[in-house]
């Protein structure tokens, strides 16, 4: 009898796999360490993943992408953070940046911007965060206020991948602060917008060379036609759905930086010798092996399936994303600790690569939603399942 869950990916997202193993061992493990050390951004990798069509591959084929769906971009993300979780940011920011007009453009807007991503001629990202609203997200400060047929956008965002190194922005405001959450727009922002700058480039512990900086917005006038769906007050909406299509895919990048230091810890643990033998040979190294594969697998099937969810936006894509986010974030942050503790005091150096996938495994329970938030998701979906079924009965 046929099991009706299908293990293995399509033989074209195999041979995608394939194709960005090889250009991600070309040309990213041989100098992670210096756009890490120099906090520099990797121009020339994203320069080798436009030639290699990696853009193409996050995008549908309408647009000019390669149409290999939300699957596509979870593998993608997967392998490039095998490599470097930095790298991973700064190339799915465009992504996560285009989401929005992906999920809540109209044809026009769709049009005129996803084949410009797909190409790679042009990159994008998104603002959400501010400094006084992270998590809290009705707390936003900024503010879109109508004059005539433009947008006038005042405020500030905090957190910001790939800004000042983006071409395209999509941005969030306040159109009815009256409303609260349902009172927020989203808007696209060239980057040469008159009123619209960029703070000063963060000194992060990981992800170094992934730029992060303020978008700042001081009368900052945008065309009517960049209100994103051409509605006001649709914000809410768009964030929701962006954030279900985008948790999978740091839930897969977490995977990759799993796997990654996973495998130079086993490599390791089988070549160094302790006591006249390997220390791969020693239970407590064994079970901590053990223990990381558990972790890292039980990660990427939670993964797949909330790729798989989100892409059909089924009733519990938002919970699975939640859930898939949550668990493979927190759990890279373990394995990366035990890959360090594995290689004893040479991890604790830069002379091996478990330090740096330690340093960047953190920001994986931060960014696109802490891991207390996605708890919390993931509990109000429980609930509201239980009460469904409740008045069911």
């Amino acid at each position: 009898m046929n099991s009706p869950l299908q293990f293995e990916l399509p033989e074209e997202l195999q041979q995608l796999r394939e194709l960005v193993r090889d250009v991600v061992r070309k040309e990213v493990v041989p100098n992670r360490m210096h756009y890490d050390e120099n906090n520099e951004y990797p121009k020339a990798i994203l320069q080798k993943f436009k030639e290699a069509g990696l853009y193409q591959a996050l995008f549908d084929e309408e647009h000019g992408g390669l149409g290999y769906g939300m699957m596509g971009g979870i593998v993608l993300a997967e392998e490039v953070s095998w490599g470097c979780l930095g790298v991973n940011t700064a190339f799915t920011s465009t992504k996560l940046g285009a989401l929005p007009i992906d999920v809540g453009g109209t044809k026009a807007q769709k049009d005129k911007w996803l084949p410009l991503l797909a190409s790679g001629e042009k990159t994008a990202a998104f603002g959400l965060s501010e400094p006084g609203a992270g998590s809290d997200v009705p707390a936003m400060a900024t503010t879109a206020v109508k004059k005539g047929d433009r947008y006038v956008l005042n405020g500030t965002k905090q957190w910001i991948s790939s800004a000042g190194q983006a071409d395209i922005y999509t941005v969030f405001a306040m159109t009815d602060k009256g409303r609260g959450p349902r009172g927020i727009s989203c808007f696209i922002i060239e980057k040469d917008t008159k009123g619209f700058s960029f703070g000063k480039k963060e000194d992060k512990l990981g992800i170094r060379c992934s730029e992060t900086r303020q978008l700042i917005m001081e009368d900052c006038e945008i065309p009517e036609e960049n209100l994103l769906g051409g509605k006001e007050n649709m914000g809410f909406l768009h964030a929701f759905k962006t954030l279900i299509l985008s948790r999978p895919a740091v839930a897969a990048g977490a995977v990759g930086l799993m796997q990654g230091a996973f495998d130079a810890a086993i490599e390791y643990a089988r070549e160094r010798e302790q006591f006249g033998t390997t220390i791969a040979s020693f239970q407590a190294i064994q079970h901590m092996l053990a223990d990381m594969a558990i972790k890292i697998e039980g990660s990427r099937l939670l993964t797949y399936k909330a790729g798989v969810y989100a892409e059909t936006f089924h009733k519990d894509a938002a919970k699975f994303s939640a859930m898939a986010k949550c668990y493979a974030s927190d759990s890279s942050v373990q394995v990366a600790s035990d890959a360090v503790q594995i290689f004893g005091g040479y991890g604790y150096t830069k002379e091996y690569p478990v330090e740096k996938f330690y340093r960047d495994a953190k920001i994986l329970q931060i960014y696109e939603g802490t891991s207390q938030i996605q708890r919390n998701e993931i509990a109000a979906g429980l609930i509201k399942d239980a009460a469904s079924k409740t008045k069911k009965g």
